[in-house]
C-alpha cells in the first residue's frame, strides 16, 4: 500500500513537467541525436553573431539601457506564439506521425519564486542557460562556473522538489 501511495505521488508530481508527458516513446539509433548537435552548433553561432550571449548586451538589458534584448526576447516570443497557434489550428503532429499535446498548468507561487530566482542568476552572471556552451566557446572560459552552478541547481531542485512549493 504504501508503495502505491508513493507511486501515485511520483506520478503527480512527474505531471508537473509537461516533457514526461509528451516524451516520445520511439527509439532511435545513436546516430539520430547528431542533428540536435549541428543545430545546436548552428544556435550558437546565431547567439554569438547576435549579441545574445554577450555580458555586456545582458547587463544593459537589467540596467534598463538598450532595447536589443528585450526585441529578442519578444521576437522568439512572438513566434512560439504563432507557431503553438498553428499547431493546434491545423493539428500538426511531429516529423515521425506523433500527436503534439498542450496541457493547461495553473498558476503557482513556486513560479514566482523560480522565476526570480532565475532572473538573479541572470543578472549577477551575465549568463543565461541557454547560450552557456556558446559563451565558453567564445573564449569566456570563467563562465564554466556559471555551468557548474547551473548544473548544481538543477541538481538541488530535483532533490528538494517535492518540498518545494508547486
Amino acid at each position: 500500500m504504501q508503495q502505491n501511495t508513493e507511486e501515485k505521488n511520483d506520478l503527480e508530481l512527474r505531471s508537473l513537467d509537461t516533457v514526461c508527458i509528451n516524451e516520445s516513446q520511439l527509439q532511435h539509433r545513436w546516430y539520430h541525436n547528431l542533428k540536435y548537435l549541428f543545430l545546436g552548433i548552428l544556435f550558437g553561432f546565431i547567439f554569438i553573431k547576435a549579441e545574445v550571449i554577450s555580458w555586456f548586451r545582458i547587463q544593459e538589458m537589467f540596467r534598463l539601457q538598450s532595447f536589443h534584448m528585450y526585441g529578442i526576447i519578444g521576437s522568439a516570443i512572438l513566434v512560439a506564439m504563432i507557431s503553438i497557434f498553428i499547431i493546434k489550428k491545423f493539428n500538426i503532429k511531429t516529423i515521425y506521425g506523433e500527436e503534439i499535446i498542450f496541457h493547461k498548468k495553473k498558476f503557482n507561487k513556486g513560479q514566482i519564486y523560480g522565476g526570480l530566482i532565475f532572473g538573479f542568476g541572470w543578472a549577477l552572471t551575465g549568463a543565461c542557460p541557454g547560450p552557456l556552451f556558446a559563451q565558453i566557446g567564445t573564449g569566456a572560459t570563467v563562465v564554466v562556473v556559471t555551468l557548474f552552478s547551473a548544473i548544481a541547481g538543477t541538481w538541488v531542485y530535483g532533490y528538494f522538489r517535492d518540498k518545494l512549493p508547486h
